[in-house]
This record gives structure tokens, C-alpha cells and sequence, in this order.
């Protein structure tokens, strides 16, 4: 800063003057480091910092002391529930009690594992009895159980088809026809092309470093000929991820979110940004399907929902504005969830307002935790939430409300309640039906599983390789959300796809797979 030796002015009106220039100079710098700052944190946070948003409890009680003290001002704040608000109404009354938790220590050996007995016996020497002499005989035996580890194995399976012909006309030859392939004439196997879907797109490992483990096995599998694999096998099972998406699309309620993957082969200067999302349908289609598209635009989501109406809960992401209009039919639901995160952000530039804003949305939480632990059904869920959730949204909304004329509309707090208040209608919506959800969090949570394997894979191929990557990811994470054997359901319907009727596409969806298998319960 520069120093001046002029006198200042005698004049008090241009004392006064100079004075209001320097607050406003002096309130914009704090305004810009302010701003600085939250950027700053935000950025060592992503860096550094651990992702859960959690914060001390105690903390938040301090704020709640403010927000029962503003009950009797309405200018300020309107009252928030008591602190010890109702119970829920009774399981019985609406669902069954939910199971007992399992106890802690090691659980017992799936009985399905095949077993292999090792005698450890009672040496020859020590069979005679001590006192008569008798040889001892066996009363029982005790059994231990230990858990070991057989390396993998490729194998190589030679489909024999034996010739035949007229011995006598020395012509006419005949032969089996040949079987069906993933494939055709194709090297790998069924359990081959599972196997390696299963360890990219299910364990996250890369082509590349499958093919070193091939080549421990003493076999050349370039990656090149593995990728060619994963495209064809996609082009195979693309029909089961199509009837999923149909099925989807009966639900009641969908949940929805994206996130950025690097693409090569479109700009030759390096990669590009496309972008891949998820869809998860109620708990009556309980299917995950995944879609690529090589930009971030609503072409994506417009393209999938076609045909589509009910709830769709998403973020306040602008490409969805195109869904919600009457004639589409499709119902916006707000995520308090990513709401929670703007306040969460400005708990350092703000934190009277944030955490008061973060304890109003612990104590929503609360609510669902207890309605989650009580077992109620869609009904009495909504029922319990008019009870305990509607008045504090209508003191948030209020409150929102009062302070936003408060607050600058850029700083870190104005932007939370500018969200907040643009997503109020969104973000009360879910007060509608019981089987709506506060967030889309079981969206986000399906997205974390590409999230782990981009730091593996680092970029797809090519556009192309985004839609492969899409259709098989769908079925590796529909087989973990239903708790399905990804490699025995993969290995078992690359073998039969093929020749399988399109108009019984459904016995090859995750879910109806293992109810046929299980067989009549």
C-alpha cells in the first residue's frame, strides 16, 4: 500500500466523503478475501482434506441454542421442533420389525464351498491304552476349518467334431454343426470374456494390467484383442441393458447424476471430456444402467427419458430443465444433499448462519433415520414426516427468506441460500410420497465405483468405448446392487445370448437369473 504525505481535507463534508470511499474500498477487499479464502479451503479440501462433510455435534448445539432463542422473534427465525420430538409411530402398526443385527466376530464358512478333508490321525504308537493295553478306538473328531487359496487357471477347451462318411461310396460326409460362440470362431470362451468384464468394470482393473497377469499364465493377450472383446461382448448383451432401461422407466420415482471421464480419439491435440451417467429405478425395478455421451449437454438425459413420467430426483443441474414441463409429465425432486453442501462450504465465512442452516438439516436427517429404524412403510412414512419434517422446511423457508436480503448474493452463505430458495419447491417435494428419498445419495453412490476405476483406467478409447463401457458397467452394477454372482451370471449368459429368444429377454436380467436358478422356493 501506498502512503501519502497531503494533508487531509478540512472540509467535514469531504472528510465524511473520503471516509465512506475508504469503508467501501475497505468492504470489498474484506468481500475478496472472504471469497479468496472459501476458494482457498475449498481447493486444499479437494486436495487434501477428507471427503465425508461431517461436522462436532457440539458445534451445532451451539448454533441450535440461537435458533430456539429467535422462536420469539419472527423477523429473525421462526422455532424449530422440540428438542425431543415425537417418537414414530409403531413398526407393528406398519411393518414387520427389521431383523436383528449380526454379532461381531469371524462368521461361519459358506456351505457351498467344496471341502477337502485333511486327516491329521493319532500316531500307530500311541493307540494302545496305557493302563490295559487295549488298542483305542475312535469316539469322534474334532474339525477345524481353514480357508485357502487356489491360483486361477486358464484352460484350453478343444471342441471336437468327428467326420463321418459312406465307406462304401467314399463320399456323403457328414458332421455336428458347431456351437454356438460369443464369438464367432472366436479364441475366448464364455468364463474368459466374464472374466475379464468382471476384473475392468466390476474390480476396477485395466486391460493392460490384465494382460501381464495373462502372460504369468504363459498366453499373449494384447489388450488391443481384449478391448475388440469387451466391444463385441457389449454388442451381446446390450439387448438385457436395453430392457432394463424399459423397465426403469416404469418406476414411480428415478434418480439420476453424472460425472466427467477423459475420452481419446476425437481431438487430436489429447483427450476430451465426455461424460457418463447413472440410472437407478425404484425398489420394484431395482436395475442400474448406465449411458455415455461425449459432452455434459441435456441431450443425454432427454434421449433416455423418453416416454418417461413420474419423479425424477437429480441435482439442480440446468440440463434437466428441459424434463420438467407438464407436458413431459416429469416431476422434479430436490437433493438436500448437495443442498447441505453449500452451507457445509460456508461454515468457515459464515458460521452463525451455515450452522444454524446445517442444524435444521441434521435434524431432517434425523427424522428419516428414525423413520428408516421404526420400518415403516410408504404411508406411514409420510404420514411421520408431515409430523416432524413440514415444520422445520417451513422454518427454513422462512428463514431463508429473512436473510437473504441480508447477505451478499456471491459470498460463500449467499450462494447456499440462493440454492436453497431457487430448489425450495424441489427440495420440499419429497413430503409427497414415502417411497421419495430426502437426496439422490444412492445415485452418487453408484457413480464412486467409475470414480475408482478412472484412476485406473484413466480414459476410455474412444466415444465408441464409452458406449461399451456404459452397457457393461449397467450389469456389473445391477449384479452388485441385487448381491448376484457377477462372474457366474456373465459366464452363463455370454454362453446362451445368443441363441436366446428376444421375446424371453427378461430371464436374462440380473434378478430374474438368480430367482431361476434358486428354482421354486
Amino acid at each position: 500500500m501506498e502512503y501519502t504525505d497531503e494533508p487531509l481535507p478540512d472540509d467535514l463534508a469531504t472528510c465524511h466523503q473520503l471516509i465512506r470511499e475508504l469503508l467501501d474500498t475497505l468492504r470489498e477487499q474484506l468481500f475478496l478475501n472472504e471469497k479468496l479464502q472459501h476458494q482457498l479451503e475449498k481447493l486444499l479440501r479437494r486436495l487434501y482434506g477428507r471427503k465425508a462433510e461431517k461436522l462436532d455435534p457440539n458445534q451445532l448445539l451451539l448454533f441450535a441454542r440461537e435458533i430456539l432463542a429467535a422462536a420469539g422473534d419472527d423477523s429473525a427465525a421462526p422455532a424449530v421442533p422440540a428438542a425431543s420430538p415425537p417418537a414414530p409411530p409403531s413398526p407393528s402398526a406398519t411393518a414387520a420389525e427389521p431383523p436383528a443385527k449380526e454379532g461381531h466376530g469371524r462368521k461361519p464358512l459358506p456351505k457351498g464351498l467344496p471341502r477337502q478333508r485333511v486327516v491329521h490321525d493319532v500316531p500307530p504308537e500311541q493307540l494302545p491304552c496305557p493302563h490295559c493295553g487295549a488298542t483305542r478306538c475312535c469316539i469322534g473328531e474334532e474339525v477345524h476349518e481353514q480357508l485357502e487359496f487356489k491360483p486361477a487357471c486358464l484352460v484350453v477347451i478343444q471342441h471336437v467334431r468327428p467326420k463321418y462318411a459312406c465307406a462304401e461310396c467314399e463320399a456323403n460326409v457328414v458332421i455336428a454343426e458347431r456351437l454356438p460362440e460369443p464369438i464367432e470362431k472366436g479364441l475366448p470362451g464364455p468364463g474368459l470374456l466374464a472374466q475379464v468384464i468382471t476384473s475392468k468394470y466390476a474390480d476396477h482393473l485395466p486391460l493392460y494390467r490384465q494382460e501381464g497377469i495373462f502372460r504369468r499364465f504363459g498366453v499373449d493377450l494384447p489388450r488391443q484383442t481384449t478391448c475388440d472383446w469387451m466391444r463385441v461382448s457389449a454388442e451381446l448383451l446390450e439387448p438385457i441393458w436395453k430392457e432394463m432401461l424399459r423397465l426403469i422407466k416404469l418406476s414411480a420415482v428415478i434418480q439420476t447424476d453424472d460425472t466427467p471421464v477423459n475420452v481419446l480419439g476425437r481431438d487430436p491435440d489429447g483427450t476430451h471430456q465426455g461424460r457418463l451417467w447413472v440410472y437407478l429405478g425404484d425398489r420394484d425395478h431395482p436395475y442400474v444402467v448406465f449411458d455415455y455421451t461425449p459432452d455434459h449437454t441435456g441431450a443425454g438425459p432427454e434421449r433416455i427419458l423418453t416416454g418417461y413420467r413420474g419423479y425424477l430426483q437429480a441435482d439442480a443441474y440446468s440440463g434437466y430443465d428441459g424434463l420438467y414441463t407438464a407436458d413431459r409429465g416429469i416431476v422434479e425432486v430436490g437433493c438436500w444433499m448437495h443442498a447441505r453442501r453449500k452451507f457445509y462450504e460456508a461454515r468457515t465465512s459464515d458460521p452463525a448462519r451455515a450452522h444454524q442452516a446445517l442444524a435444521w438439516i441434521s435434524q431432517l436427517y434425523d427424522v428419516e433415520r428414525d423413520a428408516k429404524k421404526a420400518g415403516l412403510d410408504d404411508a406411514a412414512r409420510k404420514a411421520y414426516r408431515d409430523q416432524r419434517a413440514r415444520p422445520i422446511l417451513e422454518a427454513i423457508g422462512r428463514w431463508l427468506e429473512t436473510e437473504q436480503p441480508r447477505v451478499l448474493p456471491k459470498s460463500p452463505i449467499g450462494e447456499a441460500i440462493g440454492y436453497a430458495r431457487n430448489q425450495w419447491t424441489a427440495l420440499n417435494r419429497y413430503l409427497e410420497a414415502g417411497y421419495l428419498e430426502i437426496d439422490n445419495g444412492a445415485s452418487e453412490r453408484a457413480l464412486r465405483p467409475v470414480a475408482v476405476g478412472r484412476n485406473n483406467w484413466l480414459f476410455l478409447g474412444s466415444d465408441r468405448g464409452g458406449r461399451t463401457a456404459a452397457i457393461l458397467m449397467s450389469l456389473c452394477a445391477t449384479c452388485k446392487h441385487l448381491g448376484v454372482d457377477v462372474l457366474a451370471y456373465l459366464t452363463d449368459v455370454l454362453d446362451r445370448v445368443s441363441t436366446h429368444p428376444a421375446s424371453r429377454i427378461r430371464e436374462l436380467l440380473p434378478d430374474h437369473w438368480q430367482a431361476i436358478r434358486a428354482g421354486p422356493s
